[in-house]
């Protein structure tokens, strides 16, 4: 496993002070830093990815680019946006399953920012037709769903999470046993915590133990959508 060492104060520091200065001159003046303080350690946090993650499931990558990578670009799209300030005050990454082309594919997810960490895995937001065969899956598979919505790993990381519809969906029972979750439109598990643990040193053993406590989801919805989970 490559060794990561936790990501440098300047990390958060740079993104509290884009905050502030959220305009291209700034960060222009400061794209140096940018490459060094938070590119590059999201280029090692991901290559360290590859073999903890490798081992929960070969199907799923880290891809250490900035650009058509693992890691999300900084700049915002505003084109339907009322704010219209040009840069995100935050870094994430998704390990999305090769299969999946956006971020409403299967993943492990992690967003790291000056007012907290978001480490989970899961789907957010897939299109018409897999959100239906994931929710028939649950009513064909209801017994493997509850072990996994109510596994204490899961809940001892927020629980299952996702919006949802006010009503059942069209042609799902209203009174279904498990129609909180068949209301959801996305399924996912997400676990918050300070800004500050990004910086110590078994950061990357932390975010490895939630994504392998999320595996079980992301295998059930690979189940579903018919996608290859295990080696």
């Amino acid at each position: 496993m490559v060794a990561f060492e936790g990501f440098p104060r300047d990390f958060t520091a740079f993104f509290r002070e884009l905050k502030a200065h959220n305009e291209r001159s700034w960060f222009e003046e400061n794209k140096p830093r940018y490459q060094e303080s938070v590119v590059r350690p999201m280029m090692a946090f991901i290559e360290a990815m590859k073999a903890p993650l490798a081992d929960i499931s070969p199907h799923y990558l880290a891809i250490p680019r900035a650009h058509g990578g693992s890691m999300f670009r900084i700049y915002r799209d505003t084109r339907f946006s009322k704010d219209k300030t040009p840069y995100k005050t935050h870094a994430a990454a998704q390990f999305r399953h090769r299969l999946g082309r956006d971020v409403h594919a299967p993943g492990f997810y992690l967003h790291l920012g000056p007012d907290g960490v978001a480490i989970g895995g899961g789907i957010w937001r897939p299109p018409s037709p897999a959100l239906r065969a994931l929710r028939e899956f649950i009513v064909d598979n209801p017994g493997a769903w509850r072990k996994i919505r109510d596994d204490r790993a899961v809940r001892e990381r927020g629980g299952l999470q996702g919006d949802q519809l006010k009503r059942a969906p069209r042609g799902f029972d209203p009174e279904h046993a498990h129609i909180d979750d068949l209301r959801r439109k996305s399924f996912y598990v997400m676990e918050q915590a300070p800004a500050g643990v990004m910086h110590d040193g078994d950061f990357l053993d932390r975010v490895v133990a939630t994504y392998r406590a999320t595996a079980p989801l992301n295998h059930y919805v690979c189940d579903a959508l018919e996608l290859p989970f295990a080696a």
